[in-house]
């Protein structure tokens, strides 16, 4: 590079794009000579004499880019402009602790979080079913995180947040590039090894309410050419519950960068998850026999014996590659094993302890997914007419083949039995994507397809209570081609100011579940559909100055041939329910209270050593079934109203202290509109400390979840109410090397 005698500093190399986490990404600058008069310096003797070379470390435009609330419209391979985007930025946050979602999500409309007392993580979107985020496209640094993402799309996996660098969160349709999901795209961006240094390290431990117990361990560095990130994080405690609600939790990650400032670069990844928990049951607000009711004792157990084991084994390698500044791609492999257990005691109820005689057994359900997938990613910006557009095109291979075995227990607690159902379960997914964005001056306009080609089969080899009664076992095999298009427009009001507009098709294919229902009174209807829906988003954002951020959009989802369960004369009817319409307004925005002050007293905007940060966000929503067996219900976990706000102190890198709330309207549970599946409005506030006590190198955490103690439920299952956390605390510490 030649030197340029009107520029102080200048970055030997280019950093290519989306290659560093924001936390580790630095640019090297160094101080290059100047024209004599500037940058010699002349003794009496007139002998000159060079100076020094300085060394400065600073944060890379792109990381900074990616740091905001928003995603610019092109990064990577990826193009966002059209579509709204959420930036969840962990490190403007105090440490979470023991993955608290309530304030990880803090920062985000749209999105609800049905808490529970497992470990475990459901996440509604806009009036969607929140069960184990089935209707959001959930992904870990681009990669599907459900077990099967037709079949059985559920995440019952979630990355350690100590791991997570920040959340990217995208609306509508899972935004073409990324899946099919009404619910969006979900995606964790997990750290990679910092390239500052050879070696650094991290020891966390904390300690809390009901025995818990959090530790996290990573290193991390770069040597010579290969850069080099591995944690560990055990999380253990038992509960709130009177019983059974103890839960064990292990996650290791390790992760290998070649060549992380190169234009070419590989990036190796493992992750290894075992997890085991206690159910302890739902609970009712009636009276009557072996009833366990809320009221009477909220932390009192209904399951003594339930259990629930979760391992997950998964390893990736990426190949990134920058063949310019216009030009760059991106092929993934991946592949794993995952295996969910369960074992659940017969003869329950609603809030109820089992009985009769078949308490005195259990259901043994083993769910396993053996996946692979390959992935590559094209992105190239063109230019025409003056104006650089950018075109974004991949494909993906998967391949998914699931067994399922069923075992009746001989006690309550057993952990092996009688198999009574076995089947074979496998999926072929071949999706192809392509989007244009087209820059006209001010606006841009991004049309794209997403083509689905889906085979999925399932096949019963066993079913004891279908053969009891004459049923034909189940044998089903289909492909499905859907094209799904979608049109994003953007308008760039001001350089800081965005309007913004997305229309876009998803898609919602039957479960292996509703393809062959397991029961022997279950029936598939004769002319069952796929779910689909249509989205549309209107808004406008802004960061006009750097203390101050705002969206605000305005959507509506039609979602039709929703698929559920009805009851019949003769069994349980699998069929379409109906069409649903969720129409609404979110809006967010934070200020920064001393940069405000600055500017109202004239001053440049120079970062304060204290920032004060108010921070809110809204989501109203009006959601109502408008045809099918369930016209005039209102869907499940569709509050009317979902506001998040608080406060957030910052003190140089020093403390943190955030002041977080959460008001969720009420709702139902359930499609059916049940009283006992009513969930009454509450309101949450959480408090958490960070403080460096020494350097960088020790630091104090300590928290107060549930600080006014709100006695409150945000989820209701066949079982029961299944009741919050009320008040507990933590405090830990924090040493760094």
């Amino acid at each position: 590079m030649q030197s340029n005698p009107f520029c102080l500093f200048h970055s030997p190399t280019r950093i290519p794009p989306n290659r560093f986490s924001i936390s580790s990404a630095v640019i090297l600058l160094t101080l290059t000579p100047l024209p004599m008069p500037i940058a010699l310096a002349q003794t009496a003797t007139n002998e000159i004499q060079q100076l020094p070379k300085v060394l400065v470390t600073a944060e890379s435009e792109a990381s900074e880019a990616i740091q905001a609330p928003f995603l610019p419209p092109v990064q990577g391979t990826q193009i966002y402009a059209g579509k709204k985007s959420s930036v969840l930025d962990l490190d403007e946050l105090p440490r979470i602790s023991n993955n608290n979602y309530r304030q990880a999500l803090t920062k985000t409309p749209g999105l609800l979080l049905s808490e529970e007392t497992t470990p475990l993580v459901s996440i509604g979107y806009r009036g969607l079913n929140p069960h184990r985020a089935q209707f959001t496209q959930v992904l870990k640094d681009g990669i599907p995180i459900h077990a099967d993402p037709f079949g059985y799309p559920e995440a019952y996996y979630t990355p350690s947040l100590d791991t997570v660098d920040r959340i990217e969160f995208l609306r509508g349709g899972a935004s073409l590039m990324y899946g099919p999901q009404p619910g969006g795209a979900l995606n964790y961006v997990t750290h990679r090894p910092r390239t500052d240094r050879e070696f650094s390290a991290r020891s966390q431990h904390i300690l809390g309410s009901d025995s818990l117990y959090n530790t996290f361990n990573s290193v991390d560095g770069t040597i010579d050419r290969v850069g080099y990130y591995a944690s560990f994080n055990r999380r253990q405690g038992q509960g709130f519950r009177e019983t059974n609600s103890d839960f064990e939790l292990n996650t290791g990650n390790a992760r290998l960068v070649l060549d992380a400032d190169k234009d070419s670069r590989w990036v190796f990844s493992f992750d290894g998850y075992a997890e085991n928990h206690g159910e302890p049951g739902g609970l009712t607000l009636a009276s009557g026999p072996n009833s366990v009711n809320y009221e009477v004792q909220r932390n009192s157990s209904s399951r003594p014996f339930d259990r629930f084991e979760l391992d997950r084994y998964f390893a990736s390698l990426a190949y990134e590659r920058d063949f310019s500044e216009d030009t760059a791609l991106t092929v993934t492999g991946w592949g794993g094993y995952y295996s969910r257990y369960s074992s659940r005691q017969r003869g329950g109820g609603f809030g109820t302890l089992p009985s009769g005689a078949s308490a005195t057994s259990n259901t043994i359900e083993h769910q396993e997914f053996y996946t692979q997938g390959l992935e590559a990613r094209l992105r190239h910006d063109w230019t025409a007419g003056g104006n650089t557009h950018t075109v974004a095109a991949g494909v993906q291979l998967f391949h998914n083949d699931s067994p399922r075995m069923d075992q009746r227990g001989t006690t309550p607690d057993a952990t092996t039995g009688l198999v009574r159902h076995q089947s074979q379960r496998e999926l072929f997914y071949a999706p192809v994507f392509l989007e244009n964005r087209f820059v006209l001056s001010k606006l841009s306009i991004t049309p794209g397809v997403r083509l689905e080609n889906i085979h999925q089969s399932v096949e019963e080899e066993l079913n004891l209570d279908k053969t009891a009664v004459g049923t034909a076992l189940g044998d089903q095999s289909s492909y499905e081609f859907v094209p799904l298009p979608g049109l994003g427009l953007e308008y760039a009001v001001t350089p800081e100011i965005t309007g913004y507009g997305n229309l876009s098709r998803s898609y919602r294919p039957k479960v292996f579940t509703e393809a062959v229902p397991t029961g022997a009174n279950n029936f598939v209807n004769a002319d069952l559909n796929a779910g689909s829906s249509w989205q549309y988003e209107v808004g406008i954002r802004g960061q006009p100055r750097p203390w101050l951020n705002w969206d605000t959009s305005l959507f509506w989802i039609d979602f039709d041939d929703q698929i559920g369960s009805v009851a019949v004369p003769n069994g349980v009817s699998i069929e379409n329910v109906g069409r649903a319409r969720h129409l609404g307004w979110e809006a967010s925005g934070e200020v920064e209270l001393f940069g405000l002050a600055q500017t109202l007293r004239g001053e440049s905007d120079i970062a304060s050593d204290h920032q004060v940060s108010l921070y809110g966000n809204l989501m109203w929503l009006d959601a109502e079934f408008i045809s099918g067996p369930r016209d005039g219900n209102t869907p499940q976990y569709a509050p009317e109203h979902l506001i998040r706000t608080g406060v957030i102190y910052r003190w140089q890198d020093r403390v943190k202290l955030a002041f977080l709330g959460t008001f969720t309207d009420k709702h139902f549970a359930d499609d059916g509109n049940t009283v006992s599946f009513a969930i009454p409005s509450y309101a949450v506030w959480d408090l958490t400390l960070e403080w460096k006590v020494y350097r960088s190198n020790v630091s104090v955490l300590a928290g107060v979840n549930n600080l006014f103690d709100e006695d409150y439920y945000a989820r209701i299952r066949a079982d029961g109410i299944d009741p919050a956390y009320g008040r507990n605390y933590y405090m830990g510490l924090a040493l760094a090397f």
